[in-house]
């Protein structure tokens, strides 16, 4: 009963941050529209699961009807976020739930520009894949194979000309 009560108290982001998976289940199922609030930066509770790659607690979120493309304060979304840090598991995972690749932040970039400039060539593979628009520019007027090109990654280079 101490232990319901601690996890009924723990705040779902806190829940996210110390990965406890019980304790996102607990709160979601007693509170399902917990998916939808926002940290003060912005943040829903999926964007910071997948921020940190807690694939189990990103899987017990997405049980859970929501905006998959919700944005976080500067405009990224979970499938952003995972294309900045290299989570491709975490990819498929978000758009086998119906995320945009196509979405833009409030930069104009996408989740295939974060891809290329980070150079992470299977997560570009993949993007391209499910239909991310190669041609997008952001608000500076860059494509993903203009910031792959800035970068030097001679592979991505060559699987956006493709």
């Amino acid at each position: 009963m101490l232990f319901n009560s601690f996890l009924m108290n723990e705040s779902i982001f806190d829940a996210i941050r110390n990965e406890n998976l019980e304790g996102v289940s607990s709160l979601l199922k007693s509170q399902p529209n917990l998916v939808a609030i926002k940290d003060q930066r912005g943040s829903t509770p999926l964007l910071l699961a997948t921020y940190y790659g807690y694939k189990g607690i990103v899987e017990e979120i997405l049980k859970h009807p929501q905006d998959i493309d919700a944005q976080d304060a500067s405009g990224n979304t979970a499938l952003m976020g995972v294309c900045f840090k290299g989570f491709v598991p975490m990819a498929q995972l978000l758009i086998d739930h119906g995320a945009d690749v196509n979405k833009t932040n409030y930069n104009g970039a996408t989740a295939l520009i974060f891809a290329a400039t980070f150079a992470h060539a299977d997560l570009v593979k993949l993007l391209l894949e499910k239909g991310a628009d190669r041609n997008l520019k952001d608000d500076r007027g860059n494509t993903a194979l203009d910031h792959a090109t800035m970068q030097g990654s001679e592979t991505i280079v060559e699987l956006l000309k493709q």
